[in-house]
Order: structure tokens, then sequence, then C-alpha cells
């Protein structure tokens, strides 16, 4: 009888991998001296994270007087930054724990990269706040521990005050969930070195054994840890939003703020994990374990999210017009046509023009379309939290203390710094973990390996060849894949 398909998914795993085939490919990364590309981009990551630290040593010993703030804006690059660095930290937690508690196994190509990329991107945006209060080494006042000084307790009206809790829970979680599931991974590498790497990797895998038992832990702690991380997803943003939500300026004082900035985390942070994925799958050569399927389902979430937050901003329009509100008004009109028009525009241009061609499925699967629009989303959320902050603050309701905001040298060198560590970071994971999750990938194998479309390998090769026609005549499913019969 000849073979049949019905119905066609595309595979999460090509190239008819084994599992020995998974390991070695995917702990290659760990194992092998690094290349000279690495080398060259691990080098320029790391003069660029020194200069971003003299910028801030700069900071401390001059003071907050080195950036251009003054009586109007008191708000400038630095908050700019930290609400983009924290809407970038939004995808990995959601790849993790929203994705895997809905069981989509394309999750597991992307997951461990995204996981990273969230521990670091919340590093790089923990600094802004730090460095904003001018006396860096008062930090430890912001936190609740018990002291003699009651006068100097934090403030816990201060929606800035709940910045500090929503972030240093959503870094722990997260970080409890990228390090659980490198357990297993460090143990395979452990198996498979020798000497001093061997000792290290022992030490960090926790004696793992992959036991059933130690597998039974894992999967009960990575659940409890996507259920914890879950709500911290929709909830970190939400509260970062109140810095601005809660207070009387107009511009501002508005309730779609939280839903808005959860959207535009999850468009910015899938922009930023689709940046690195699609240059790590190439330098990597991981084409195999991150495919076109990852990347167009990863698009749909960006057109989805786009989608909202182009509807928040024509809401944004609408109410500040229906209110009759002179103050509203003029603050949306300033942003349009004022002195930033530029920023409005692109922020526009950037964030909700630009992903509607991912309505189309043939860019949604192309690889530079994709690389060039997520570079794209990733200024237009830059320029939405720079509107939101400085044309707001530009002009209040005394004409005489209107100004016009440039950043100066040492506020754009911070900037650059924290793009610097941050890189530096990652490059710094691609040596020591793989970036692809071992033991994830091997666990859906079975159910979307391309060499199970047909479990019968007599009729392999005619099954792949169906699957290829339909792939071009647009008929293939969705990502995860489910076993084919065969007759």
């Amino acid at each position: 009888m000849s073979a049949t398909v019905s119905p066609i998914r595309e595979p999460l795993i090509e190239g008819g991998k084994s599992y020995h085939d998974i390991t070695v490919d995917l702990v290659r990364s760990t194992e092998k001296a690094p290349t000279r590309l690495w080398w060259i981009a691990f080098l320029i990551s790391v003069h660029v994270l020194l200069f971003g630290v003299f910028c801030i040593l700069w900071t401390i010993w001059h003071g907050i007087g080195t950036w251009d703030l003054n009586r109007t804006i008191g708000w400038g690059w630095d908050i700019t930054n930290f609400v983009w660095w924290i809407g970038i930290g939004h995808a990995g937690t959601l790849i993790s724990a929203i994705l895997l508690l809905f069981r989509q196994k394309w999750r597991t190509g992307v997951n461990r990269a995204a996981e990273a990329m969230t521990i670091f991107a919340v590093m790089c945006a923990g600094l802004f706040p730090v460095i904003h209060m001018g006396r860096v080494w008062m930090a430890f006042f912001i936190f609740p521990y018990p002291n003699t000084r009651g006068s100097l307790w934090p403030n816990f009206n201060s929606p800035l005050l709940w910045d500090v809790f929503a972030i240093s829970t959503y870094l722990t979680v997260s970080l409890l969930f990228w390090y659980s599931g490198l357990v297993p991974d460090f143990a395979t590498i452990r198996d498979r070195a020798t000497g001093l790497r061997k000792r290290i990797y022992n030490f960090l895998s926790f004696g793992w054994t992959g036991s059933a038992k130690h597998w039974q832990r894992f999967e009960a702690l990575s659940l409890v840890l996507a259920g914890l991380a879950t709500p911290l997803v929709l909830s970190v943003h939400t509260i970062v939003s109140f810095d601005f939500a809660t207070s009387v300026i107009p511009g501002w004082h508005t309730t779609i703020f939280p839903p808005y900035f959860v959207a535009g985390a999850v468009f910015s942070g899938f922009a930023m994990v689709l940046t690195l994925m699609l240059i790590t799958r190439k330098v990597l050569k991981l084409e195999q374990y991150i495919t076109i399927g990852h990347i167009e389902s990863m698009n749909k979430i960006i057109l989805v999210t786009g989608t909202i937050v182009g509807v928040a901003y024509l809401t944004e329009l609408f109410i500040s017009w229906y209110s009759g509100y002179i103050y509203e008004q003029f603050a949306f009109f300033n942003r349009a046509l004022g002195p930033y028009y530029w920023s409005y525009f692109g922020m526009m241009f950037c964030n909700v023009v630009s992903p509607q061609l991912f309505w189309s499925r043939k860019i949604r699967r192309s690889l530079w379309w994709t690389f060039l629009m997520s570079i794209f989303i990733n200024i237009g959320m830059w320029f939405e939290r720079f509107v939101i902050i400085a044309t707001t603050l530009a002009r209040d309701y005394l004409p005489s203390s209107w100004s016009y905001y440039v950043p100066t040298w040492v506020e754009i060198g911070i900037f650059i710094g924290t793009l610097g560590l941050f890189f530096t970071l990652y490059l710094l994971f691609t040596r020591v973990a793989p970036v692809v999750a071992v033991a994830e990938v091997k666990a859906i194998l079975k159910s979307a390996g391309d060499q199970y479309l047909a479990p019968n390998t007599e009729h392999h090769e005619e099954i792949m060849k169906q699957y290829k026609d339909a792939e071009d005549k647009g008929k293939v499913y969705g990502s995860d894949h489910a076993h084919s019969e065969s007759h």
C-alpha cells in the first residue's frame, strides 16, 4: 500500500537525528575551543562594557549633573532604557512558563537562550534605577530590612519601591527556572568531560544521575516554577507601568498602561530573542534544531502583540480626544506634532506598520525579513519608551519651563555599556552551557522529529517528499508534529 500523510505537520527537529546526534550537536559549542568569530565578538563586547563602566564611574564621581536632566525632565535616557531592558526580559519567562503550561513543543528550540536573555536583560535594567538615585551607595535603603532608623523605612506608597519587589522576585524565579533546566545538561557535559572540567560540571549538576526519581522531581519543580512565573510575566511590567499610571501627569495617568505595557514587553522580548537566535543558529550550526517552524511561530506572536500595541496607541489617541480634557489632548498633540515628532512617527512605523508584513507566510518564514523586522521592532519599542517619558515631561503646565532634552555622551555611554554587558554575558553563556536544551529536545524527538513522519522506515523517503511538496503548497499545518500514518 502507498504511504499517506494526514495531516502533515512541520517537524521541529530536522535531519533524522538520533539521541546521540542531539548530544553531540548541542554540546559541541561547550567542548571545542572558541572560534575566531567568537573572540572578535567577545573582545568588542568587553570593550564596549568597559566604556560603559567608565561612564558609570564618571557619573558617580561628578554626579547626575553630567546627564542632561533639568527642572522639567527628571527622567531621561536612564528610565527609558530601564523600561526597555525590562521589556526585553519578558520573552524568556513567557516561552519557559506559559508555553510550558500550554504544552507547546516548539518552545524547546528557543527556551534556553530566551531564559538566559531574560536574566541578562534584567541585570542590565537593574543598573539604571540604582544609578539614577545619585548616591549609589545608599541603594540598600530601598530594601525593608529591620533597622533602628524608623524614619528611613521605604515608602510603600511609591511605585518605584514596587519595582524593587517585582524585579527582584522576577529575577529570582527566572534564575531558578533557568538553572533547574540546565542541571540535566550539565550532567551530560560532565559525563563527556575529564579532569578539572568534569569536577566543575559535576558540582554544577548537583550529582544528577538521570534516575526516575530525579526526573520526577525535575518535572515537578518545572511545573511549580512555571506556575509561579506565569503571573510574574503579567505583573512585572504592569508594576513598571504603575511608575507612570499612578502619577497625575497628563499622558501618563491612564488605566490602559498595564495591559499595553505587558503586550509591548512580550512584543519587544520576542523580537530580541529572534535577533539573537537567528545569529546563534547560523554561527553554531543549529539550523536543524531552531527551524523555520520555530521562527514562524515566534513571528505569529509578534504579529499578535504588535497589533495589540497598535490598538493601544489608537485607544490612547481616541480617549484623549473623547475626554475633552485640554491638558491630556495637548500631551498627545505634542507627541505627534511637537518637537519630538520624529520619535513618535518612528515608533508608529516600527511597532504598528512594519509587523503587519508578517501576515504574509512567505515573509514570516524568511530569515532576512525576520532579522530586519526584529531590529526595527527593538528600535521602535525604545522609541515608545522615549516618547512616553521625554515628550510628556518636556512640556508641562508652565511654558516658561519647557525645554528640549538631548542625552549627553555619558548617558549614551551607559546605555551602550549595558549592551556590552548583555552580549558579553550571552557570549560567555554559549561557551559554558548548551544554547538549546538537550534534555528537552530529546523529550520531544519521538513526536517532533522528521524521521518519525513514517514509523515504517521503508516509506520514509516517500513521506518526506510528500511533506516537502505540501510545504511548497502552503499545506503544512503548524509546529507541533504529530505521528503520521503509514499503510
